[in-house]
């Protein structure tokens, strides 16, 4: 019993080296060897218990299916760059490692069709419960590490559910959010409204943050595809101010 303050300090100062560890080392675009991009965009996938096998699918497909459509693809190479860096994090269970994948540099149609078939392909390795701040935390410290340079990072995150409460010391929202903003990084949000309707105000509140931070919502895991496709064209073309639907 004694020990107990002991070990709550250790995690408290645990969590707070997580949170530190992005800015321990001097990203590499201020070494001078990073690529420049107009985005570094992390797709934020949900994979915790209330995503079946099946609805993990439709949001891979989703993704995919966006990333082949015309609009988007011409939205890629619209910048004065003509780039985007891409990659997925997969999250769930908050006091596990997180699933991140490669990092593709985007510039036509091709190179879509090759992150597109990546996406639709990608297996499945985590579940568990509802961690959205371990999620945004890792997809943050995935984009200061990943040897590009954007004029805008913006974190997607997408699921059907609110956090659920932590079994032990874990990054939880409120810091996540709060590494995000120091490192300048916007946090954008899809919220699947099949297990709660009004989700999309939760993340509203609890999710975004970060200049022209904004929110779409998805009826279902259905209307998923459709809801990733204007989501995505508003951050590729950087339109924050366009109204919520």
């Amino acid at each position: 019993r004694g020990r107990a303050p002991y070990r709550r300090i250790m995690r408290a100062l645990l969590a707070l080296s997580m949170l530190l560890l992005p800015l321990a080392a001097p990203p590499a675009a201020a070494q001078g060897t990073a690529t420049p991009v107009d985005l570094e965009l992390v797709l934020a996938i949900d994979a915790s218990y209330s995503i079946d096998n099946a609805e993990f699918r439709l949001q891979m497909e989703g993704i995919a299916a966006a990333f082949r459509d015309p609009e988007i693809q011409a939205a890629i190479g619209s910048g004065p760059l003509g780039a985007i860096a891409v990659s997925l994090v997969v999250w769930a269970e908050p006091t596990v490692p997180q699933d991140r994948g490669p990092w593709m540099l985007l510039r036509t149609s091709a190179d879509a069709e090759a992150f597109a078939q990546l996406v639709e392909r990608y297996p499945r390795r985590v579940s568990g419960g509802t961690g959205i701040g371990k999620g945004i935390a890792t997809a943050a410290r995935h984009i200061v590490s990943n040897g590009f340079e954007g004029t805008r990072k913006v974190i997607d995150v997408s699921g059907d559910g609110t956090e659920t409460p932590a079994r032990e010391f874990v990054v939880r929202l409120p810091q996540a959010r709060a590494m995000a903003d120091r490192l300048g990084i916007t946090v954008n949000g899809l919220a699947i409204l099949n297990e709660e309707t009004r989700l999309d105000a939760w993340y509203r509140t609890h999710v975004i943050t970060g200049f022209g931070a904004f929110v779409v919502r998805a009826a279902t895991l259905r209307h998923f595809a459709d809801a990733m496709r204007r989501k995505l064209l508003r951050e590729i073309e950087h339109q924050p101010n366009v109204a919520r639907r």
